[in-house]
């Protein structure tokens, strides 16, 4: 199976399969739309759990993206070692993660670094561990907006929860996090109105905290699939993720966007079963297997329907099993990329469709040094 798209790889002989390719240049352009739809790069906060790669991180950098948004203390610390200047914990930090954003804090001072809380308790606790150490940590209170998974419900709880956070000694509360990854609604007018719908509760707490507090909080919102809703309210910091490699999932939820495959699977035929069904060595450790089937589209085999998977193998179904034969290469966007990637301990870098570098997937591991 000849295949000459802009996806083929001519050293593919040279590549082990499965494996994890990343196409640069469209890395970089994915990159550069994000930036021109952000308007102000100023108001772009990335977050880097998609990619997990500092080489990526450092394209960013290079584009004037400044603020980055992050899930784990070993993403926080990828980005500290690649010297981003801003970089948000997304995430409420629990017993040992607590000690060990101090420890990142205390490492990396050139880095300004800042997490979330949602309740009392964590602010309490996290400002006298602040203290302890001679520290002000910056926090932005996480806000339930509908995705019912962590965050407090914007309205009087979440009002006090940010005047408890000012009197506090060792944490300033800098502004509202508010992530609506619930919104996957195809049609982008519906979408937006979901969007206005979430984030209205947010404009109102945040106009409640000016007008009673007389502070101004920084507001960041919104993941890929809200990017486009959130651009246009002023002062909103945007942070989308999957946009840098793009999956399958998102060409399908979000047609309208400009945004392009940058990061497939490559897998090989490696038994033909019968006239309709072959199989692949992209089993449940090479591609994300939490959600339902098909998993992976193939972009050169577009009517191989996955239908089986264990950890080492998958089962394609096809109309006619003679067009392959043992060793073809399919080269497939996965339906959800964050988690796909995050199996691979490198990513091998295709540009004018020859391999010619791997970049490791640093982040992957839960420690990198703290």
């Amino acid at each position: 199976m000849k295949d000459t798209q802009w996806y083929s790889i001519s050293n593919i002989a040279e590549i082990d399969s499965p494996a994890l390719v990343l196409y640069e240049e469209r890395i970089k352009e994915n990159i550069r739309l994000a930036v021109e739809l952000s308007g102000n790069v100023s108001l772009l906060r990335p977050h880097v759990k998609t990619n997990k790669i500092a080489e990526v991180c450092r394209l960013m950098l290079e584009a004037g993206i400044t603020k980055f948004k992050c899930a784990t203390i070993a993403e926080a610390e990828m980005l500290a070692q690649v010297q981003a200047p801003d970089v948000m914990l997304a995430y409420q930090p629990i017993g040992p993660k607590a000690q060990r954003l101090i420890a990142l804090i205390n490492t990396y001072p050139a880095t300004h670094f800042s997490c979330l809380i949602d309740n009392r308790e964590v602010a309490i606790d996290l400002s006298a561990l602040a203290a302890a150490n001679q520290l002000t940590i910056d926090v932005y209170i996480d806000l339930n907006v509908g995705m019912n998974r962590t965050g407090i419900v914007p309205g009087d709880e979440a009002f006090a929860l940010y005047q408890q956070a000012l009197v506090l000694r060792a944490i300033n509360p800098l502004g509202l996090h508010a992530y609506d990854g619930q919104i996957k609604e195809v049609n982008p007018v519906l979408r937006q109105q979901q969007s206005d719908e979430a984030f209205a509760k947010v404009q109102a707490l945040a106009g409640k905290i000016r007008l009673r507090l007389g502070i101004t909080p920084i507001i960041v919102a919104g993941g890929s699939p809200t990017f486009p809703t959130h651009v246009h309210r002023a002062g909103v910091e945007c942070s989308p993720g999957t946009f840098v490699f793009w999956d399958r999932s998102y060409v399908l939820q979000m047609p309208e966007l400009p945004f392009e495959y940058a990061a497939l699977v490559v897998t090989r035929v490696i038994s033909i079963i019968d006239q309709q069904t072959i199989c692949t060595d992209l089993g449940h450790k090479s591609v994300a297997a939490e959600s339902p089937f098909p998993r992976v589209y193939f972009l050169n085999a577009p009517e191989a329907t996955p239908v089986g998977q264990s950890e080492e193998h998958m089962v394609l179904k096809v109309p006619d099993a003679a067009r392959f034969k043992i060793g073809d290469v399919l080269y497939g966007a996965p339906i959800h990329i964050c988690p796909t990637v995050a199996l691979y301990e490198r990513a091998l870098i295709i540009k004018d469709h020859q391999r010619v570098d791997e970049w490791k997937v640093v982040a992957r591991d839960r420690k990198i040094t703290i």
